[in-house]
């Protein structure tokens, strides 16, 4: 399941006598690869210092995991279901977005369900969602920017002496950019480095889990004592009634969440399979039938969330120009890939008037 913590920087250093003067990477533009939280904070916060910045991702439009789905009359968050904010700095930007509109409080009840029932989940935890939808702050964030979506970048594994030579999966040129930061997770991230930086290693060593996202919409409410529920069950993680959201259209539309073991153990199941099984485990475990489904889809997220995330903020090869980010990086969180994407920004800013 997608839960929306704060650690020290570190980073592989470039090794002593390496290059510190201004290099021919350090006065090109940087590209970063992902459109997530991570990615779109990492290159706003470049931007701002007025360094050139282009950023890449495989999806339709910015969000990564906190993507939103239209279905028509409703909505699904299909991947994270809600942030918190315990840092003063996440705080501080939280701010400025909740008096743009773009995030609101989620004050649904919830529960956790499991074989003995439902039981209140504590309401002590300010759960924040973007309004209209969870990608509303990813949005935001590449207002301005250079995003190009629909792009699939290919492996790194060719040099300039301007800096690495980005192609797209199809090999149409992409461009040279003197530093590439990566925002995607850590196993795709070990795809496309190059075996020669020490990166390579370490992001492929980071393990994880699957999760299947089932997207419901009933014809009708589903009289349920919860909005959402952490589920102890054999199938389900996480179930939420997106409809109870701020600022989502009206109707029944309910997100449910697998865990990493049936995830792995039914990936390959037909959708409508995985559907049906999912929601006749949320049936059994509510005591009581659901409303008649309208429209029903699956979402798979083959690298859902780190199961043992590093507290690195970020990870740097500075000899090489390549830069690691991403929520996995900082704690899995919402916030933490914020945090992750603005100390990656701080050391490309600081590499960049080397």
């Amino acid at each position: 399941m997608f839960q929306p913590t704060e650690g020290e920087e570190t980073w592989i250093e470039k090794p002593a006598g390496g290059d510190r003067g201004r290099s021919p990477r350090s006065r090109g533009p940087m590209a970063v690869i992902g459109a997530g939280i991570a990615g779109l904070a990492a290159a706003r916060s470049l931007s701002r210092a007025g360094l050139s910045v282009v950023v890449f991702d495989k999806g339709r439009g910015p969000g990564g995991r906190t993507s939103t789905r239209r279905a028509e009359p409703v909505s699904f968050d299909h991947g994270a279901q809600y942030f918190t904010a315990r840092d003063e700095r996440f705080r501080a930007a939280v701010a400025t977005w909740t008096e743009a509109g773009l995030v609101a409080p989620w004050k649904g009840r919830i529960a956790t369900l499991g074989s003995a029932g439902s039981a209140s989940t504590s309401g002590s935890v300010e759960r924040l969602v973007g309004v209209p939808g969870m990608n509303a702050v990813a949005k935001h964030l590449a207002r301005g920017l250079d995003v190009r979506c629909g792009v699939r970048v290919a492996a790194l594994a060719e040099r300039s002496a301007a800096g690495w030579v980005l192609r797209s999966s199809e090999g149409d040129a992409l461009g040279e950019f003197a530093q590439v930061l990566l925002t995607v997770p850590g196993p795709q991230a070990a795809e496309l480095l190059p075996a020669t930086t020490p990166l390579a290693a370490t992001a492929a060593a980071v393990e994880m889990s699957a999760c299947s996202a089932a997207l419901l919409t009933f014809d009708g409410a589903w009289d349920l004592p919860f909005d959402g529920a952490f589920v102890e069950g054999r199938a389900l993680a996480w179930v939420a009634r997106n409809s109870s959201k701020p600022g989502r259209p009206p109707g029944e539309a309910w997100v449910l969440h697998t865990n990493p073991a049936w995830s792995l153990e039914h990936w390959d199941d037909e959708p409508s399979s995985q559907i049906a099984a999912l929601l006749a485990e949320l049936e059994r475990l509510a005591g009581r039938p659901a409303p008649p489904v309208v429209a029903s889809d699956l979402h798979r997220w083959r690298y859902a969330v780190a199961t043992d995330p590093l507290d690195a903020g970020c990870l740097v090869d500075s000899q090489r120009g390549l830069v690691l980010a991403g929520d996995w990086c900082q704690g899995n969180r919402v916030e933490g890939a914020w945090l992750s994407g603005v100390a990656a920004a701080d050391r490309l800013r600081g590499d960049a008037v080397d």
